[in-house]
């Protein structure tokens, strides 16, 4: 019996396949859509301590091989899904989620952070580094000091189980000191990879996003070889009990798959939700389980991490 289960920071999910932040999570009735899919979980709209109107329309484009957008994160605000997540942990106590939060400056992340760690939420907490489409703020994963002031800070206080989601590294030095940072630290996993920043697409003779004169984070199967490549460097690098949600680029169960060959223990799914809706999840999942079967593999731990290399 072919199995797509998998746990992260010690919860157990029966798949690994869930939404990717920004993506179908903005409303609790599309948050509801996808718990009740055939989704693993899902994860909520990075949240920031207010409600964000976020960037102006248009600021998101589905393009043949993938999506741009400039989002400027539009969110209900902490408590709209923090209280959620806690009306869902009565109404389904066998059942784990994620949050998704960022501050718009240190103070406020810690402000947030706080107030989950004070509250009855007993999910996982992801603290968004790689925030690429609000002007005026740089990524805060790419900036090393700022991050690790934040996470030494975080840690001080933080005790619930927290991981991080990265913007895409692209030098293997950054790969090195990105990792010996986060070693430092308890944290439950970090997801790889965040759209890559600041591209530009371009129909006839103009941009197809107005934020940022067309500027905007790219998604999809433009990302798969970057996302793919910063999963396989931290579980090179990674100390264990930190863990790796893939994303980027999964269109099929073949990229799922790939995911999990890289070292990935769960794999999220954004451009192509956006395109497909929630039926994506069932026949993403079939794929995958066709591969395993072909492959004789039982479950994701078969062959997780286990990418072969060319031997000369």
């Amino acid at each position: 019996m072919v199995s797509t289960s998998t746990q992260i920071a010690g919860f157990l999910f029966d798949n690994c396949l869930m939404n990717a932040a920004g993506v179908a999570c903005m409303t609790k009735e599309e948050l509801a859509e996808v718990k009740d899919s055939a989704a693993g979980t899902f994860v909520t709209k990075t949240a920031t301590l207010e409600f964000r109107q976020g960037n102006p329309e248009p600021r998101y484009q589905d393009v043949p091989l993938g999506s741009i957008n400039s989002m400027g994160l539009p969110n209900n605000g902490l408590d709209y899904y923090l209280d959620y997540l806690l009306e869902l942990q009565e109404s389904e106590p066998n059942r784990t989620f994620f949050l998704s939060l960022v501050g718009m400056s240190p103070e406020e992340t810690h402000t947030i952070l706080k107030k989950v760690q004070a509250s009855d939420f007993k999910g996982i907490t992801e603290l968004n580094l790689s925030c690429p489409n609000v002007p005026g703020k740089p990524q805060i994963a790419y900036d090393f000091e700022t991050t690790e002031k934040i996470l030494s800070e975080v840690f001080a206080y933080f005790k619930k189980p927290l991981g991080i989601k990265l913007p895409p590294y692209f030098d293997i030095v950054h790969f090195d000191q990105a990792a010996e940072i986060f070693n430092k630290y308890p944290l439950k996993f970090v997801n790889c990879v965040n759209s890559i920043g600041n591209g530009l697409y371009i129909e006839d003779e103009s941009v197809v996003i107005r934020p940022k004169n067309g500027f905007g984070g790219i998604g999809g199967q433009y990302i798969k070889p970057t996302a793919l490549a910063n999963v396989h460097a931290f579980y090179q690098r990674l100390k264990p009990e930190i863990q790796i949600i893939g994303t980027g680029g999964v269109l099929t169960g073949r990229d799922a798959f790939e995911h999990i060959l890289c070292g990935a223990s769960m794999v999220q799914v954004g451009t192509t939700l956006h395109k497909e809706g929630v039926v994506a999840f069932e026949r993403i999942t079939a794929e995958l389980k066709t591969i395993m079967e072909e492959k004789g593999y039982e479950s994701l731990e078969d062959f997780r991490g286990k990418l072969k290399y060319i031997e000369g």
